[in-house]
């Protein structure tokens, strides 16, 4: 196994057994994240989290790191920290990195809650690109306690559209849907329209996985729902790869109905680290990857 310093296989768990990704690299920009999102799992293991800043010798260590992955590699921007955050329009490292893989022939998997992703059009264009938007409500007072740092709901939707009139295939991650939270018919229903009427070509979905820290966050926000959460997950659910999640008749029935709203709208779908590859459609990559690759 070669040494990577910033571009390393994708393997979250050192053993793939929840992962049904195909086998790709990934990268993160910046180290932390300033969309605040209060369900988020990656503020339990990186030190102050939603203080984003740039990493150091970055573009030289993505220099030296590209030399050992071979071209047509696929690549994700990124796992845990937004590409496109607010530092972004003034660093523009994301921006740099793109015209090094795009050189290179490399697939590109964004995964982005901003429409900043716009302003790179151009050389997601030039190659074999594929775009995620996170989205998990179209309530903006609701989006605004959950994501308080992330561009609205409306400007994501926008995003979607403008990258679907580029031909770019665009993924929507619908997730994590909370309970008690955004797993109402309604909202379900609502986004699953939404995103399919701008251009979704695919939907992925995964429901909202308990880390103390950030559980503390929701239940500052939705005091009234503290034991709720308590009982769905700590008394009732499992804990997986040091996560808690709900219990499995939960998340199947949860995500049946999402999968339920995304076929009758003519999208493929798939779920993301639940244990229900039974729910994903066949002949898609899980996250979307593949749509590129039939381009």
């Amino acid at each position: 196994m070669k040494y990577y310093r910033i571009v390393k296989p994708f393997d979250p768990w050192k053993e793939g057994s929840l992962c049904t990704c195909p086998f790709k690299y990934t990268i993160n920009p910046y180290t932390g994240c300033s969309h605040s999102c209060l369900y988020c799992y990656a503020s339990s293991y990186i030190k102050d989290f939603f203080n984003p800043r740039k990493k150091s010798r970055f573009l030289e260590d993505v220099s030296k790191d590209i030399r050992y992955i071979p071209e047509g590699s696929i690549i994700n921007i990124s796992s845990s920290s937004d590409p496109y955050i607010p530092l972004e329009k003034e660093k523009k490292i994301t921006r740099r990195i793109l015209e090094k893989f795009v050189e290179r022939n490399y697939v590109i998997e964004i995964v982005t809650k901003s429409d900043l992703v716009l302003r790179d059009i151009d050389l997601l264009c030039k190659g074999k690109s594929v775009v995620s938007i996170t989205i998990t409500t179209l309530d903006e007072e609701l989006a605004r306690i959950l994501e308080p740092g992330a561009p609205s709901p409306i400007k994501r939707i926008e995003a979607v559209k403008k990258l679907s009139k580029n031909n770019l295939p665009v993924v929507v991650r619908f997730d994590p849907i909370i309970p008690f939270i955004t797993d109402s018919e309604e909202n379900i229903k609502n986004v699953i329209e939404n995103v399919a009427n701008a251009g979704a070509k695919h939907v992925i979905s995964s429901t909202y996985k308990v880390k103390p820290d950030n559980l503390r966050r929701i239940v500052s926000k939705f005091p009234s729902l503290s034991k709720s959460f308590k009982e769905l997950y700590y008394e009732n659910g499992e804990k997986i790869h040091g996560a808690y999640y709900a219990p499995k008749n939960y998340r199947e029935k949860i995500l049946l109905k999402v999968r339920g709203e995304v076929k009758s709208r003519g999208l493929t779908f798939s779920t993301c680290r639940e244990n229900l590859s039974n729910l994903n459609d066949k002949g898609v990559s899980c996250d979307g990857i593949s749509l590129c690759l039939k381009k």
